[in-house]
Order: structure tokens, then C-alpha cells, then sequence
């Protein structure tokens, strides 16, 4: 069962569909207009709107939605659940949702694992699913220390399933992580682009944006409402990497100031050759 038919729960249906082990897909949603789209593609098998219906029986609760309606979703479910269903998510931050999971959920907090897949694109919705969107990515999952080894185990096996590489870590671990290497790049691109937008040349500045825009904010692209939630709910590992960020802008800024071009070329290449030798790994 998947809350949230869209781009990533769209993308685990039919990666399941492809490895032959998902029996049934029902799809909940907000918008039964979506769902009906998701099953009209063939995304899902069935959907549904009652959450009682929905859950009987279900091995498997998937919450693929912004990371702010998880805790509704998991009110909604909590008297329908039985003692072999598992529930995960999704959601780009951990420690928000591990804790909202644990108060709502009490004594079955245990069959609950945190996870979250390191993939995406800019479009949403049923019609932006792909069957290979998790193929060879990394998916992260954050089991607390009273999280059962089955639930633990059988999460691993539908993303091994989907082709993603899993690895386990801390909610904590993963929250500051991601705030640097996800999160902040997703803010400074909305950033620059509202920025450019809002001056009175905005229109000529846009006509004359090239690759390096492009590149750059690509990101800026992505789904509004899911990146609201994502920051407010790492608000306190954000501002410190926000405040990292600004510290090396100074320094650049500084330089510029100094016309010291030594400095920028030595900061130029040791930025370009550690980009460099991680886009090898990423080969």
C-alpha cells in the first residue's frame, strides 16, 4: 500500500511490478483524481480513499508524501494496523519523522523503519514514474534501537527489489549529512533564481541565462510544498550549514575585494578537483 502516488511512490510500484514480487499495489491519496490517473497508467492496481479498507491485511505501508503530512498519515492508519504490517517512508529528513512515528505509534512504533531514497527528478506526479528511477541508488534507512530486525529486513529487501543499493545509519547522521549535500544546494537555487526573478531586468537577465544557469538551478525546479517541509523540518542542521556557506562566501568575497587572484585560483582548483574526483565515483 502507498500513500502518495507521485513521482516516488509511482517509481517503487513499478519497480515492483518490473521484479515480478508486488501481488497488489492500492494507492491512497489526497486527490482521487491523481489516483485514478496512477491507475490508468498502470501504476497501481486498485485505489483507495477509505483508510480502513486500505490497510487490511497490508504487509507493507509505504508514505511517499511531503514529509509535513506524515504524521496525519500515520493517526489515520495507527487503529487499522496489525502486528505483521510494516510502515516506512520515504521523506528527505529522519529525525522529524522518527520522532512523530514514535509518539503516534507507541508499542508498534517497532515495525515502523525510516528510509529514504537518494533519487529524484524535477517533475512530479504518476506521470513522472520510472521503473528504473532507484537503479543503482543509494537508499538510506534509519531504524531506531527498538526497530524490529524483521521490519528492518523486509524494507531492505522491496529496495533491493526496486535495484537500489541500502545502507543503515542514524536519523541524526543522516539529517546533518543531507543538509549539506542535499538540502543547502536545493536553497541556494531557489535563492539565486527568486533573486533574478525579482529584479526589474529579470526578463533580459532570463534571455541571456545559458548552461551554467541551467546546471545550477536545475534543482530550483523541484516540488515547492516538498521542499518547504524538508527545511523546516531541518531547520537546525540547514542554518548551520547556511551559516558554513556564508563564512566561505566572505572568504570569496574578501578575496575579490583584495584583487587577490592567487587565492581565488588556489580556492577555484581546490574546489574544481575535489568536484572532479567525486564525479569519478559517481561514474
Amino acid at each position: 500500500m502507498i500513500f502518495g502516488v507521485g513521482l516516488i511512490g509511482g517509481s517503487v510500484a513499478l519497480a515492483l511490478k518490473k521484479a515480478g514480487i508486488a501481488v497488489q499495489i492500492i494507492g491512497v491519496g489526497r486527490s482521487l483524481e491523481s489516483l485514478q490517473e496512477a491507475k490508468n497508467l498502470g501504476v497501481i492496481d486498485t485505489l483507495e480513499i477509505n483508510i480502513q479498507a486500505a490497510c487490511h491485511a497490508a504487509e507493507i505501508i509505504l508514505i511517499a508524501v511531503p514529509v509535513a503530512q506524515t504524521t496525519a498519515i500515520l493517526q489515520s492508519i495507527k487503529p487499522y494496523l496489525n502486528a505483521n504490517t510494516v510502515i516506512t517512508d520515504a521523506g528527505s529528513t529522519k529525525g522529524d519523522v522518527l520522532a512523530a512515528a514514535k509518539i503516534v505509534l507507541g508499542e508498534q512504533f517497532k515495525q515502523f523503519v525510516g528510509g529514504h531514497p537518494i533519487a529524484g527528478a524535477e517533475k512530479s506526479g504518476a506521470s513522472a514514474a520510472k521503473a528504473d528511477l532507484f537503479q543503482a541508488k543509494n537508499v538510506v534507512l534509519t531504524p531506531a534501537p527498538e526497530t524490529s530486525i524483521h521490519a528492518v529486513a523486509s524494507i531492505s529487501r522491496l529496495w533491493q527489489a526496486c535495484g537500489a543499493n541500502v545502507s543503515e545509519m542514524s536519523a541524526q547522521t543522516h539529517d546533518s549529512i543531507f543538509a549539506a549535500v542535499s538540502h543547502l544546494p536545493h536553497l541556494l537555487a531557489f535563492a539565486l533564481v527568486d533573486d533574478i526573478a525579482s529584479r526589474p531586468n529579470a526578463e533580459q537577465l532570463f534571455g541571456f541565462a545559458a548552461s551554467g544557469f541551467r546546471d545550477f538551478t536545475r534543482i530550483a525546479g523541484s516540488h515547492p510544498e516538498m521542499w518547504r517541509d524538508i527545511s523546516l523540518a531541518n531547520k537546525d542542521a540547514l542554518l548551520g550549514e547556511i551559516n558554513a556557506f556564508e563564512e566561505e562566501l566572505s572568504q570569496i568575497k574578501k578575496l575579490l575585494a583584495d584583487e587577490n587572484g592567487a587565492g581565488l585560483q588556489i580556492l577555484f582548483e581546490r574546489a574544481s578537483t575535489a568536484r572532479n574526483n567525486w564525479a569519478k565515483t559517481q561514474q
